[in-house]
């Protein structure tokens, strides 16, 4: 959603790298363009007007003025701002003491309550609670039977004793469902309200009397983050009308520009709580206004990576392959269950784009197709048990059965088992300290401590291949990639072949 916002910053700040020393000019024109860039981005007029003169009245400043890299100063002091802008600190959802907590979700039709209902469920679920949902949206049609299908989904019950469609009293059931929590001992009570396409008095005074029926601990504005300068308007009105205590944004995952996000906090002075950003019911978390404006500035998320990576990989399964490898004894299903342990956390698309840097590769990381992934688990899957454990074995007319099983060619498979050896040999020298091929490992790495290295022998020359491809290879120290693909294993996608970033081979 940020790309548009991201890119230009990326080209105001490019003009301040390499300056000693920044005049008020050049902060000017950088000022300028950051107006421009949230303007363009639908962030509403009073927020940039507020947030230029901050960041301009601080750039001007000691803190810049007598820095080292100053060009650096600003874009921390850009960060620190943006920061201020969605939130400062994370907010966290206020417990009741004396249960259930109640959280009531209100928004207009569309901003995609109920089915975030659904993924809120989940996600107190996966914090150790037991929340249950209560369908109070009585007036779209099958919005009742939307809720109970997405409850089912998550694994959450659902109190929905009105069938809906313009029949049933919402506030009653509202009140019937704090009652049937309380007796069936669910600490968590989630009211799903009826929206409308628009803002009216009828939407407005059956949401507060539902507010005043259950008095919950959380009312959560839903709003959809893709309705630009709107976003503003609809929050004024809500939190006029119901006073809610925080904001939820859905489809962060758009291609708007998504000035709603960093406008309705500053507008409202209610913090955002949480995010969600596809359709999946696990794409959903809290908001950190700190991770957000990493994003924005191009700085990467690796703390949500590291969160979605703890939750994809069991932590003792991991020692156990990394054993295997450094034992040589590394095997097709061990690469297999590591493949589908990835997968969980979500496409390769986005796992890429929480690393720091990503912004300029946004073209090849777009272009990136998840089927490829799919296509090696579908070749692995097509081998026997005993294939997977020694692929050594697997000659010309078992490649060609594994290649019928799998829908794919021969040379797919070639790919994957050579690759599949090249990574291991790989992985083995990085673990016992060689470091990556072409490159040396880390200092002590590897080594006993006082043990004596034997003096290196000088290697006699080797004959120059006459292959273009492979003296480049040799003089890299790399191998080289195989049937088009590049030397992580995916191969060649249109007429450019994939190549992951610099900085995401140095993560690996």
């Amino acid at each position: 959603m940020f790309d548009t916002l991201q890119g230009r910053l990326q080209s105001a700040f490019k003009n301040l790298r390499g300056k000693g020393r920044l005049s008020e000019a050049d902060i000017d024109t950088v000022a300028r363009e950051i107006r421009v860039a949230l303007l363009d981005a639908d962030v509403a007029v009073s927020v940039v007007r507020e947030f230029i003169a901050r960041v301009k009245e601080r750039a001007l400043g000691a803190e810049v003025s007598q820095s080292l890299n100053p060009a650096q100063q600003v874009i921390k002091i850009v960060n620190d701002e943006l920061i201020e802008i969605l939130g400062g600190e994370t907010r966290r959802i206020r417990y009741a003491k004396n249960g259930p907590t109640v959280i009531m979700l209100a928004g207009l039709q569309g901003a995609g309550k109920t089915t975030l209902a659904g993924k809120l469920g989940l996600w107190l679920k996966e914090q150790g609670k037991s929340p249950m949902l209560v369908a109070a949206d009585l007036q779209r049609p099958n919005a009742v039977t939307q809720l109970q299908v997405v409850g089912e989904r998550a694994g959450v019950t659902v109190f929905a004793p009105e069938p809906g469609n313009g029949v049933g009293d919402p506030v009653q059931v509202a009140t019937a469902g704090l009652a049937e929590a309380r007796r069936t001992l669910h600490d968590v009570v989630v009211v799903d309200t009826a929206g409308r396409l628009g803002i009216d008095a009828d939407l407005m005074q059956q949401a507060a009397d539902i507010r005043a029926a259950v008095d919950p601990d959380e009312v959560l504005f839903v709003i959809d983050a893709m309705i630009g300068q709107d976003a503003v308007v609809t929050a004024e009105a809500f939190l006029e009308g119901v006073d809610f205590t925080g904001v939820v944004l859905t489809k962060l995952d758009g291609d708007a520009r998504g000035g709603a996000a960093l406008s309705v906090r500053s507008i409202t002075g209610r913090p955002i709580m949480f995010a969600s950003t596809g359709e999946k019911l696990t794409d959903f978390d809290a908001f950190h206004p700190d991770r957000m404006a990493g994003r924005i500035l191009d700085m990467g998320d690796v703390l949500t990576l590291i969160e979605q990576a703890e939750k994809a990989f069991d932590a003792e399964q991991a020692a156990k392959d990394a054993e295997k490898l450094m034992g040589g004894s590394f095997t097709l299903d061990d690469f297999l269950k590591q493949m589908e342990a990835i997968s969980k956390m979500g496409s390769m698309t986005k796992i890429m784009g929480l690393l720091p840097g990503m912004g300029q590769y946004k073209e090849q990381i777009e272009n990136f197709d998840d089927r490829e992934v799919d296509k090696i688990k579908a070749i692995i899957l097509s081998m026997t048990p005993a294939e997977r454990e020694n692929p050594k074995i697997i000659d010309g007319s078992r490649r060609a059965r594994i290649s019928k099983g799998s829908g794919t060619q021969v040379k797919d498979v070639n790919g994957l088992v050579d690759r599949f050896f090249d990574a291991r040999k790989m992985m083995q020298q990085m673990a016992k300290g060689g470091g990556m091929p072409g490159m040396p490992g880390m200092p002590g790495a590897g080594k006993r401590a006082g043990a004596k290295q034997k003096p290196q022998q000088k290697k006699k020359g080797k004959r120059v291949s006459g292959n273009p491809a492979k003296r480049a290879a040799a003089a890299t120290g790399a191998a080289p990639a195989k049937d088009g693909a590049n030397a992580f294993g995916f191969p060649a996608q249109g007429d450019q072949p994939f190549e992951l970033p610099k900085e995401l081979k140095d993560l690996m």
